[in-house]
């Protein structure tokens, strides 16, 4: 798993992407680590990786990528593959189909067995950050280099919470 932050590298220089690094502490989840790079939540690539079965015998992979300020629509997923089942995938697969430790996986698929579908609400912005196959650094990658590079199958699979309106939270006490 250390040599996938290399090879990304290695793959993104190949095709001449254009790229930041940042280095921050060792964080892995996207609302935390986002003020670190200095990042809205919403251009950070959430990472999912899904096991959609498909009938009973059939078990079909997903990578899904939504901005850092959604949830993945596990219901939309499994429509979108006429599955019977979904949930995430235990952190031993997601890590060995993705390449690297839960917190770091990458918005790509470089792997046959898992299959990117991306949430085209994501790309509106420039850039979309994301941790670079590591905990301690991140990357702002342009977002057409993105599109072009990981050619994302782009489907509606981001849902975003309902504000409470009966929620009293501490800017709002009585």
């Amino acid at each position: 798993m250390n040599d996938t932050y290399a090879q990304f590298i290695e793959f993104l220089d190949t095709h001449k992407a254009h790229y930041k690094l940042i280095d921050h502490p060792s964080e892995g989840r996207t609302e935390i680590v986002s003020p670190m790079r200095g990042n809205n939540v919403s251009q950070a690539a959430k990472c999912i990786v899904m096991m959609v079965k498909i009938g009973k015998k059939a078990t079909k992979y997903v990578l899904g990528v939504v901005p850092g300020d959604a949830m993945i629509d596990l219901s939309a997923i499994k429509e979108l593959f006429n599955g019977t089942y979904i949930s995430f995938a235990t952190p031993e697969i997601a890590e060995r189909l993705a390449g690297s430790v839960s917190g770091t996986i990458l918005p790509f698929s470089f792997n046959p067995e898992m299959e990117l579908l991306v949430d085209p609400s994501l790309l509106k912005n420039d850039e979309i950050y994301f941790n670079a196959a590591r905990l301690d650094r991140s990357m702002a990658l342009k977002t057409s280099d993105y599109v072009t590079l990981a050619k994302p199958r782009l489907e509606r699979i981001a849902k975003y919470s309902e504000p409470n309106p009966n929620k009293i939270s501490a800017d709002n006490r009585i």
